[in-house]
Protein backbone atom coordinates (compact mmCIF):
# COMPACT_ATOMS: atom_id res chain seq x y z
CA UNK A 1 0.00 0.00 0.00
CA UNK A 2 1.39 3.84 -1.17
CA UNK A 3 0.93 6.34 1.06
CA UNK A 4 0.97 10.35 0.27
CA UNK A 5 1.38 12.86 2.43
CA UNK A 6 1.17 16.60 1.00
CA UNK A 7 2.27 19.62 2.95
CA UNK A 8 1.03 23.06 1.48
CA UNK A 9 3.98 25.44 1.96
CA UNK A 10 2.60 28.92 0.55
CA UNK A 11 5.45 29.39 -2.44
CA UNK A 12 6.90 26.01 -2.13
CA UNK A 13 5.11 21.94 -1.58
CA UNK A 14 6.88 19.62 0.15
CA UNK A 15 5.75 15.72 -1.02
CA UNK A 16 6.54 13.28 0.85
CA UNK A 17 5.84 9.39 -0.15
CA UNK A 18 6.21 6.20 1.53
CA UNK A 19 5.44 2.63 0.66
CA UNK A 20 6.34 -0.53 3.12
CA UNK A 21 9.98 -1.13 2.08
CA UNK A 22 10.33 1.01 -0.64
CA UNK A 23 13.93 0.62 -1.63
CA UNK A 24 13.79 4.21 -3.09
CA UNK A 25 13.09 5.89 0.08
CA UNK A 26 15.80 6.68 3.41
CA UNK A 27 14.35 5.45 6.88
CA UNK A 28 14.26 9.98 7.13
CA UNK A 29 11.80 9.93 4.47
CA UNK A 30 9.52 7.36 5.62
CA UNK A 31 10.35 8.66 8.99
CA UNK A 32 8.78 12.00 7.70
CA UNK A 33 5.88 10.75 6.11
CA UNK A 34 4.51 8.70 9.03
CA UNK A 35 5.34 11.16 11.48
CA UNK A 36 2.05 12.93 13.21
CA UNK A 37 1.76 17.13 12.17
CA UNK A 38 1.11 18.73 15.43
CA UNK A 39 1.46 21.87 14.75
CA UNK A 40 1.25 24.71 12.38
CA UNK A 41 2.72 27.94 11.83
CA UNK A 42 2.81 30.52 8.76
CA UNK A 43 5.86 32.73 8.15
CA UNK A 44 5.63 36.66 7.30
CA UNK A 45 8.27 38.95 6.39
CA UNK A 46 8.68 42.28 8.42
CA UNK A 47 6.55 43.82 6.09
CA UNK A 48 3.58 41.25 6.51
CA UNK A 49 4.33 38.80 3.42
CA UNK A 50 4.51 35.16 3.84
CA UNK A 51 7.40 34.36 3.23
CA UNK A 52 6.84 29.92 4.02
CA UNK A 53 5.07 27.60 6.85
CA UNK A 54 6.31 25.38 8.92
CA UNK A 55 4.77 21.82 10.46
CA UNK A 56 5.76 20.34 13.88
CA UNK A 57 6.20 17.04 13.05
CA UNK A 58 6.07 14.06 15.95
CA UNK A 59 6.90 10.79 16.13
CA UNK A 60 7.76 8.84 19.32
CA UNK A 61 9.66 10.87 21.11
CA UNK A 62 11.32 12.82 18.59
CA UNK A 63 9.87 16.19 17.05
CA UNK A 64 11.06 17.69 13.98
CA UNK A 65 9.77 21.14 11.99
CA UNK A 66 9.40 20.70 8.41
CA UNK A 67 10.20 24.15 6.95
CA UNK A 68 9.25 25.62 3.42
CA UNK A 69 10.17 28.85 2.68
CA UNK A 70 10.62 31.49 0.29
CA UNK A 71 11.27 35.03 -0.70
CA UNK A 72 13.88 35.22 1.61
CA UNK A 73 17.29 36.53 0.95
CA UNK A 74 19.95 33.45 0.32
CA UNK A 75 22.57 33.30 3.19
CA UNK A 76 22.74 31.78 6.15
CA UNK A 77 20.25 32.78 8.62
CA UNK A 78 19.46 31.77 12.17
CA UNK A 79 16.16 29.61 13.23
CA UNK A 80 15.25 30.07 16.82
CA UNK A 81 11.77 29.12 18.70
CA UNK A 82 10.55 32.08 21.07
CA UNK A 83 8.98 32.52 23.80
CA UNK A 84 5.60 34.36 23.02
CA UNK A 85 3.04 33.23 20.73
CA UNK A 86 3.46 36.78 19.36
CA UNK A 87 4.57 38.11 15.72
CA UNK A 88 3.76 42.03 15.57
CA UNK A 89 6.04 43.81 12.55
CA UNK A 90 8.12 45.07 11.98
CA UNK A 91 11.01 43.92 14.54
CA UNK A 92 8.85 41.09 15.55
CA UNK A 93 10.14 41.84 19.52
CA UNK A 94 6.71 41.18 21.01
CA UNK A 95 7.96 37.33 20.49
CA UNK A 96 10.48 37.79 23.41
CA UNK A 97 13.54 35.96 23.89
CA UNK A 98 14.29 32.33 23.15
CA UNK A 99 12.40 29.42 24.73
CA UNK A 100 14.71 28.68 27.14
CA UNK A 101 12.74 26.26 29.96
CA UNK A 102 15.82 25.23 31.86
CA UNK A 103 17.48 28.10 31.84
CA UNK A 104 20.52 27.14 30.25
CA UNK A 105 23.02 29.29 28.41
CA UNK A 106 22.86 30.00 24.89
CA UNK A 107 24.14 27.84 21.98
CA UNK A 108 25.32 24.08 21.35
CA UNK A 109 28.98 25.73 21.42
CA UNK A 110 28.80 27.18 25.27
CA UNK A 111 29.16 25.58 28.48
CA UNK A 112 25.75 24.74 29.85
CA UNK A 113 23.73 25.52 26.56
CA UNK A 114 21.54 25.14 24.63
CA UNK A 115 17.97 26.89 24.57
CA UNK A 116 15.03 24.28 23.42
CA UNK A 117 14.78 27.43 20.85
CA UNK A 118 18.26 27.30 19.97
CA UNK A 119 17.83 25.27 16.42
CA UNK A 120 20.54 24.72 13.22
CA UNK A 121 21.27 27.85 10.63
CA UNK A 122 19.18 27.34 7.62
CA UNK A 123 21.62 27.94 4.51
CA UNK A 124 19.49 29.67 1.76
CA UNK A 125 20.03 28.77 -1.92
CA UNK A 126 20.52 32.04 -4.32
CA UNK A 127 16.35 31.70 -5.69
CA UNK A 128 15.09 32.35 -1.99
CA UNK A 129 12.99 28.90 -1.95
CA UNK A 130 14.02 25.83 0.57
CA UNK A 131 12.30 22.75 1.71
CA UNK A 132 13.45 21.26 5.16
CA UNK A 133 13.00 19.36 7.79
CA UNK A 134 15.36 20.62 11.30
CA UNK A 135 15.17 18.14 14.64
CA UNK A 136 14.64 19.86 17.84
CA UNK A 137 16.57 18.49 20.65
CA UNK A 138 14.59 16.65 23.64
CA UNK A 139 11.64 14.72 24.23
CA UNK A 140 8.66 15.65 21.96
CA UNK A 141 5.93 15.32 24.71
CA UNK A 142 7.47 17.73 26.94
CA UNK A 143 9.01 20.30 24.24
CA UNK A 144 5.19 20.42 23.09
CA UNK A 145 4.43 21.35 26.25
CA UNK A 146 6.55 23.83 26.63
CA UNK A 147 5.72 25.14 23.00
CA UNK A 148 2.35 24.96 23.84
CA UNK A 149 1.89 26.68 27.09
CA UNK A 150 -0.37 29.49 27.96
CA UNK A 151 1.52 32.41 25.93
CA UNK A 152 2.50 29.86 23.07
CA UNK A 153 5.83 30.17 21.19
CA UNK A 154 6.91 31.63 17.93
CA UNK A 155 9.44 30.78 15.27
CA UNK A 156 11.67 33.30 14.42
CA UNK A 157 14.42 33.36 11.20
CA UNK A 158 17.31 36.19 11.98
CA UNK A 159 19.01 38.22 8.96
CA UNK A 160 22.27 36.41 10.09
CA UNK A 161 24.05 33.16 11.22
CA UNK A 162 23.98 31.99 15.02
CA UNK A 163 27.45 31.52 15.90
CA UNK A 164 26.03 28.96 18.62
CA UNK A 165 27.65 30.98 21.86
CA UNK A 166 26.65 34.09 22.22
CA UNK A 167 24.05 34.93 24.67
CA UNK A 168 21.82 35.78 24.31
CA UNK A 169 20.56 35.23 20.76
CA UNK A 170 23.63 34.20 18.65
CA UNK A 171 24.81 37.31 17.07
CA UNK A 172 21.72 36.60 14.55
CA UNK A 173 21.50 39.85 13.66
CA UNK A 174 17.70 41.50 13.18
CA UNK A 175 14.73 39.04 13.08
CA UNK A 176 13.16 39.15 9.73
CA UNK A 177 10.08 36.54 9.73
CA UNK A 178 8.03 35.20 12.11
CA UNK A 179 5.30 32.52 12.52
CA UNK A 180 3.03 31.59 15.46
CA UNK A 181 3.15 27.82 16.50
CA UNK A 182 -0.65 26.69 15.91
CA UNK A 183 -1.62 23.20 17.62
CA UNK A 184 -3.54 21.13 15.22
CA UNK A 185 -6.60 19.03 16.03
CA UNK A 186 -5.17 15.20 16.62
CA UNK A 187 -6.37 12.28 14.35
CA UNK A 188 -7.28 10.14 17.73
CA UNK A 189 -9.78 12.53 19.27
Amino acid sequence: MRALMIVSLGAATLITGCAEGNPEMSEGEEHMALAEIVGQAALISTDGEEVGTASLAKEGSRLEIQLGLAGLEPGTHALHLHTTGLCDAPDFKSAGGHLNPAGKAHGKLSEGGAHLGDLPNIDIPENGKIALTVSVEGDAAANLATIFDADGTALMIHTGADDYKSDPAGAAGPRIACGVVQGVPSEEG
